[in-house]
């Protein structure tokens, strides 16, 4: 309905709940040109919390705001996240739920968007804001506290929350939630709690807020006096290396650091978020850096005497959690979208647009003629060609009957894919075989969600990547640990057509933390799925599931692969395939030759500082042998 007030402005008579949906189906961003809308649909659970309000506003909504439907809130989130970052941080979804566990199952997920940087909308029901009935079903009681509400949980997992306890109150938090999230500095997980008697109340509201309402997302320029020290830091460097980060990705800068990197012969390691930016071909490409890095990438760190940051957190994974950059004289340079970031490791700071500064630095640099001096060229990119020897021979199939290994798979799978496809994974061991391994064609394949590291990401992030980009090969990797936690959504892809591609590397428990275990003394306890012993250990026969079977349960089409022919066979047809598809294999356990290269530097996971058992006391004496190389960067 649209009235006229008394001071003749048009208003619309709609609920809470209608008017934010009506509101949030006219959001675009727009950068370098390009318009996109900014929610372009919404997941949603329903219950008492949000069936009434935002379950009935998308019934009115009709084709203006899509549904889809989800089987766990906190999947929800990752679809979402997925979604994200494959439309490169300029598209987003929202997420609703009921209250109570409804709401806080999207903790997890809120904290993997915020983490990573990445926009997604939460809209958690929550209890009546008039209090009719207090306590009402599913709400935390808080003694001391009246207003709390188990929505508090995502306060800080969130860059932008509000509870809208009046209908009003929608309107500036409504726009502050748009500007948070098309803001690429402050850009993550969006929560506006919806207390239930709230979003079915009506209201007369100005007709201006339904408005089409374009959010430009910046490229703020670097600071002539920062740039100019970063040129200097550069020209004065004899061993540079560049540090590629996610922020590449999510500037699309990647041509811009391929033609940098190109003209100045600077080496490229990247992090798990940022590999990719430059193909794996490409001459200054080294791979992977930190614990999961390889050898060239490492060894490159630990001589670099100016290490230049683009777009990354510098987590310990990279950093080797303090001892990668060894020399003494080394010196940090971070062109950053935000000031906390670009100022790690005591560093120069830029702070820019990842694209921006490097058009910028570039720039700057070929007009002075700058490159690197032709050996430290040579011996980067001869190091180079003997880790491709080592990925060949832990790819490389001597017996095609055989059960493969876990590197195996990957090569399997190196062989097969284009350009075109796009690799999700999360946690587990697969990360570090993928971050030394595999071989990135395109800037958006590698999709690994390191930040958070979360089991159960990997196959709802591949119903949201294959949303943003239908028509490519989407296949989600995971171990048998990752896929109990949160198969769930294989329904929602077969409900919605979406043929991803699963793949499941049955290995009898968690692969990566058992080996974790062994090497800080705690001897793989409680790592492995079998059962329990008469001693009481978990040291029985492996246990009797069988995830091809739940998987078909769940409505996927299933190949499974008893050996690497059988294995070679099945990932081309899923490749192929129209519909979900999944693919098992039993991997095996690798020997010291087809096994991928062991971690090329060190990671910070403290052992028992006294103990009895010979394993842990020997853990020990490397513990402390690995902290002593640890310094501060200063």
């Amino acid at each position: 309905m649209t009235t006229r007030s008394a001071t003749t402005r048009t208003t619309r008579r709609l609920t809470t709940a209608q008017a934010l949906i009506a509101f949030l189906s006219r959001q675009y961003t727009e950068r370098d040109g390009r318009r996109r809308r900014l929610i372009n649909a919404t997941w949603g659970i329903f219950g008492h919390g949000n069936v009434a309000g935002i379950g009935q506003a998308l019934v009115e909504s009709g084709p203006a705001m899509p549904y889809l439907q989800g089987r766990s809130e906190q999947a929800m989130v990752h679809a979402a996240v997925g979604y994200a970052r494959q439309s490169g941080r300029l598209s987003a979804h929202a997420v609703t739920t009921s209250i109570g566990p409804g709401a806080t199952n999207l903790v997890t997920g809120a904290a993997l968007a915020t983490v990573n940087h990445l926009p997604v909308l939460l809209l958690p029901g929550d209890t009546f804001a008039t209090r009719p009935a207090d306590p009402v079903l599913q709400q935390l009681e808080v003694p001391h506290a009246g207003d709390v509400s188990v929505n508090d949980c995502l306060r800080p997992v969130s860059r932008y929350f509000d509870r809208i306890t009046r209908p009003e109150a929608l309107i500036p938090a409504a726009l502050q939630a748009m500007r948070t999230l098309a803001d690429p500095e402050a850009t993550g997980a969006v929560t506006l709690a919806l207390p239930q008697d709230v979003q079915a109340e009506a209201y007369d509201w100005p007709a201006e807020f339904f408005a089409a309402r374009v959010w430009h997302v910046r490229r703020p320029a670097p600071d002539p006096y920062e740039l100019e020290e970063a040129v200097r830091a550069v020209r004065t460097a004899r061993r540079p290396l560049i540090v590629a980060g996610g922020g590449v990705h999510h500037s699309a800068a990647e041509e811009t650091l391929a033609a940098f990197a190109a003209d100045t012969r600077i080496p490229v390691a990247s992090t798990q978020a940022g590999k990719g930016s430059l193909r794996h071909d490409h001459p200054a490409d080294v791979g992977g850096i930190g614990h999961t890095g390889t050898a060239t990438a490492d060894d490159l760190a630990r001589e670099a005497d100016l290490v230049i940051g683009i777009g990354t957190r510098y987590t310990d994974f990279t950093t080797a959690s303090g001892t990668l950059f060894a020399d003494p004289a080394v010196r940090f340079l971070n062109l950053n979208i935000t000031g906390f970031d670009a100022h790690k490791l005591a560093a120069l700071p830029l702070v820019a647009d990842a694209r921006t500064s490097l058009e910028a630095l570039g720039a700057a640099l070929t007009a002075r003629g700058h490159h690197v001096d032709p050996a430290y060229e040579t011996a980067y990119t001869d190091a180079k060609d003997r880790w491709e020897q080592r990925v060949d021979a832990a790819f490389a199939v001597p017996d095609p009957d055989a059960r493969p290994t876990q590197a195996q798979v990957l090569g399997l799978l190196d062989e097969l894919v284009t350009e075109d496809d796009i690799l999700i994974n999360a946690a587990g061991s697969l990360p570090g075989d993928l971050h030394k391994l595999w071989r990135a064609r395109s800037p958006r394949q590698y999709h690994v969600e390191y930040g958070y590291s979360c089991m159960g990401y990997e196959i709802p992030a591949a119903l949201g990547v294959q949303l943003a980009a239908p028509g490519r090969p989407v296949w989600a990797l995971v171990g048998d640990g990752t896929y109990l936690m949160n198969p769930t959504e294989i329904v929602t892809a077969v409900q919605e057509s979406l043929p991803i591609k699963l793949v499941i590397l049955q290995n009898h428990g968690y692969a990566s933390i058992g080996g974790l275990s062994e090497s800080v003394g705690a001897e793989r306890f409680g790592t492995a799925y079998r059962h329990r012993a008469a001693d009481g250990s978990f040291t029985g026969p492996p246990l009797p599931v069988d995830l091809a079977a739940n998987a078909a349960s769940l409505g996927m089409r299933v190949l499974r692969a008893e050996s690497v022919r059988d294995l070679r066979g099945a990932l081309a047809e899923a490749r192929g395939a129209d519909r979900p598809t999944c693919v098992y294999v039993e991997t095996r356990t690798p020997d010291t030759v087809s096994g991928p290269p062991p971690a090329q530097a060190w990671w910070d996971v403290p052992v028992a500082e006294t103990a009895t058992r010979p394993s842990a006391v020997a853990a020990r004496e490397e513990y402390d042998r690995q902290t002593a190389a640890r310094r501060p960067q200063l």
